[in-house]
């Protein structure tokens, strides 16, 4: 009796299944088409994507190869245009290399650029980081007290790996103003920084020593 039971409950529930794709079938193959499609969209737009980043790279690679000491006049504009495409590998390559080599010493332009990777380019946090040290390193000597803290502020309270450098620059920035109290007090932060960089945290060490030592 139990064992017929178990015969019909077994059949009604495979004919109910075969009713809802039957009645539904329309449906599911709406379903299916939307997921191949995505599928297909996604793989399409990752290899789009890859082929974007090749040609960037090539493109940044032939512009130092073809790098002219005599007329930087098409070094700074292929360069400036990697920038501003906002490639998250190449465009921050391409300011670099521009700063290195002073190729544009209009600092308000420099400072656009810097603008460009750091509101426009979607960068991995720590990259954004170091890009936003780069900027208050480049700009230091023209900046007061607040506006270096303020610039510095997202990395020093934060547990990048480029908090130690944000010290040292502002340790270094009081310490060439001559006020060695607050000096003293950035480069002691350094020696309390987890992920402080090794050369920097034993640099730190030693200036606390000489300069600060009673």
């Amino acid at each position: 009796m139990d064992e017929e039971i178990s015969i019909i409950d077994t059949s009604t529930r495979n004919e109910k299944i075969r009713n809802f794709f039957i009645n539904n079938k329309k449906n599911i193959l709406l379903v299916i088409i939307i997921i191949i499609f995505l599928l297909i969209g996604y793989f399409l737009y990752g290899e789009i994507k890859k082929r974007g980043n090749i040609k960037i790279a090539n493109e940044y690679n032939s512009t130092l190869i073809d790098y002219d000491l005599v007329d930087k006049s098409k070094t700074v504009g292929q360069l400036t245009d990697l920038v501003n495409k906002k490639n998250k590998t190449y465009s921050p390559l391409a300011l670099y290399f521009l700063i290195d080599n002073n190729l544009i010493k209009d600092k308000e332009k420099i400072n656009i650029l810097f603008d460009v990777l750091i509101e426009k380019t979607n960068l991995e946090t720590e990259i954004k980081n170091l890009v936003i040290y780069k900027k208050t390193l480049y700009n230091s000597n023209d900046l007061n007290e607040i506006e270096l803290i303020k610039t510095l502020d997202p990395i020093i309270n934060s547990k990048s790996i480029w908090k130690s450098h944000a010290l040292y620059l502002i340790a270094e920035y009081f310490y060439s103003r001559d006020e060695k109290n607050k000096a003293k007090e950035f480069f002691l932060q350094i020696q309390f920084v987890e992920n402080a960089n090794s050369e920097i945290k034993l640099e730190a060490k030693k200036r606390l020593n000489r300069d600060f030592s009673e």
